[in-house]
């Protein structure tokens, strides 16, 4: 396992961390064996957020008597002061620990990044508990790219995360810049959500991208973590199969496809968009039609049941025309 310097941290860290999001999917017993092996690989970077719903307490049930092995990073939507400095304290609470490596101001967009910098923002109660020792570094998520950049230029952030992968590289002279400003890059959603399905070429592409600090691909299985670090672990250059592949990849998906984040959600009427359009893509990309249409037919509430509200799209950072994207799918599913 390769280990790197996380920007102006100065923490030494592995090049393949651990995406906590998954987590939601297992139980409290299977994120110990998680954990376990993630140790066992060398992998020592944890990122979580407050918004996973359970991964911050399974992985602090996980990591007890394991935590000095691991760097722990965690974030919160938070923007106020008060809320926080809640939030920081529930976190370690969660974690059952007494400090927090890293702590991220969790996706804001450029008008709540300015909430967080005002008078009794929340960078107010970073600040605090930084000086306090409850939180040892401060850093930032983004998805807008021009997020990232005024991201750059904040004396507090010591690392962003931001979208990189094979179909998103709208970052890359961004993510350079990092590197000249020692500011830790974490790479999140390397498969785009799970739209690339080769997981080895997903990460070959971005190590191969040297101003990237540590890829962080969401595991919720041993199996994908002793895959993920052997992929990372190939530092040949990428072969001209290989980016054939690539360039193959980027033709399927083009730009306006689904991530799978889940911030659309709730939908006013219960539609599971992100599983609307996974199945959808099986159905158009991969040629698997008849399980696609088994998968669909198990939602309870299916895309022809969307009464354009509009809720979901302003919550999606991609900016996706989610409405037309569900009247698209219930034309090819027929409901």
């Amino acid at each position: 396992m390769e280990y790197v310097t996380l920007g102006k941290t100065g923490l030494r860290i592995s090049r393949l961390g651990f995406g906590g999001i998954p987590i939601q999917r297992i139980d409290a017993a299977g994120t110990k064996e998680l954990v376990r092996e993630l140790a066992d690989q060398g992998v020592n970077y944890i990122d979580t957020a407050r918004a996973y719903t359970v991964s911050e307490e399974y992985l602090g049930e996980a990591l007890e008597g394991l935590r000095e092995k691991f760097v722990l990073a965690t974030k919160s939507m938070s923007r106020t002061k008060e809320a926080m400095a809640k939030d920081i304290d529930t976190s370690l609470a969660k974690l059952r620990t007494d400090y927090i490596d890293l702590y991220q101001v969790h996706n804001p967009s450029m008008e709540q990044l300015d909430a967080v910098l005002a008078p009794g923002g929340a960078l107010e109660a970073l600040t605090e508990a930084k000086e306090a020792g409850k939180i040892r570094h401060i850093g930032i998520t983004a998805h807008s790219a021009q997020v990232f950049e005024r991201a750059l230029e904040l004396p507090w952030v010591e690392t962003i995360m931001f979208p990189y992968n094979i179909v998103e590289r709208q970052g890359e002279e961004l993510i350079a810049k990092c590197e000249e400003k020692n500011i830790g890059f974490v790479a999140m959603k390397p498969l785009a959500g799970g739209a690339i399905e080769d997981g080895r070429l997903a990460l070959r592409f971005i190590c191969a991208n040297p101003h990237v600090t540590v890829v962080i691909p969401g595991m919720y299985a041993v199996e994908e973590v002793q895959k993920n670090r052997q992929a990372v672990e190939e530092v040949t250059p990428l072969s001209q199969e290989e980016q054939a592949s690539i360039d193959q990849v980027r033709d399927q998906l083009g730009s306006n496809f689904c991530r799978r984040c889940n911030y659309c959600q709730p939908c006013s009427v219960g539609i599971s968009i992100s599983n609307v359009f996974l199945f959808a893509g099986y159905l158009e990309r991969y040629g698997l039609e008849g399980w696609a249409r088994e998968r669909y037919a198990t939602l309870s509430v299916k895309a022809s049941a969307c009464v354009e509200c509009g809720l979901c799209e302003e919550r999606c950072p991609y900016q996706l025309p989610i409405r037309e994207m569900l009247k698209r799918c219930a034309g090819e599913f027929g409901e």
